[in-house]
């Protein structure tokens, strides 16, 4: 249940953009791939003109920037050491990534959050997702936990989460707790420092939460009006790019 299928001596991938489900025999979307169908907002796409061709480029480095904190902030939960300068002397990481792990720290820190499950791939027949945190949150209850380094909090989101919900509902063992609450946790905030009324949030970092009710209910109608999109256009619901590679060699 991975971006691959292993037949055999050889092994199909994928762009990361699909999940392999075995019981099915077949690859499936994932979820922010489902979500490529979203109409853009006016804004993002007013954007996209005025920066032309470098519109990729800004996209590509924050989706990188994005993989180098969650990779940091799992290494971190899992108990390893995680460092900005390695033995050479040169950084890991931008010092902006850094900071924003450091927020996470300090989450961490400051909140005590106690992960059950951690980057956890959950993959359904019709779409799949990797889930950052599962756990109990002091204040919040048992949650799934999205990690963002995002400069906003999109709509998108609270979908992702949605869908999220709905996989770890269906698949998960029935004597695990029940979840209570979807979260976004926001490394790239504009908050100040600690917030007021119970808001759990410090300087540049804040998370956002969502009850399992009927606001969250509505979340997953939309995802499900966002997939018959991508379903239906034929610029989404296209076969993933396979790669075949042959495990292992042996010279004669």
């Amino acid at each position: 249940m991975k971006h691959y299928k292993l037949t055999g001596n050889q092994l199909t991938a994928t762009d990361g953009r699909f999940y392999w489900n075995a019981d099915a025999g077949a690859w499936v979307p994932s979820v922010t791939t489902v979500l490529d169908a979203f109409p853009k907002p006016y804004a993002l796409i007013q954007w996209m003109k005025e920066v032309g061709a470098k519109a990729d480029d800004v996209i590509v480095a924050a989706g990188k920037r994005g993989t180098s904190v969650h990779n940091m902030t799992e290494s971190y939960d899992r108990g390893e050491d995680v460092s900005l300068i390695n033995e050479a002397g040169h950084l890991n990481c931008s010092l902006e990534e850094w900071a924003m792990f450091e927020r996470y720290v300090e989450f961490i820190k400051t909140v005590g959050p106690l992960w059950s499950e951690i980057e956890t791939q959950y993959i359904g027949r019709e779409y799949a997702g990797t889930v950052d945190r599962i756990g109990y949150v002091p204040g919040i209850g048992h949650c799934i936990v999205d990690i963002k380094t995002s400069n906003g909090v999109w709509d998108t989101y609270w979908l992702q989460l949605a869908a999220y919900h709905a996989l770890v509902r269906a698949q998960r063992d029935a004597d695990k707790h029940a979840i209570q609450a979807v979260c976004i946790l926001w490394l790239n905030a504009k908050t100040r420092g600690p917030g007021r009324g119970g808001a759990i949030q410090g300087a540049g970092w804040q998370l956002l939460t969502m009850n399992v009710g009927p606001e969250l209910t509505a979340q997953m109608d939309t995802f499900r009006a966002v997939q018959h999109l991508w379903n239906a256009g034929k610029d989404f619901a296209k076969a993933p790019r396979e790669t075949v590679y042959t495990v292992r060699h042996r010279k004669e």
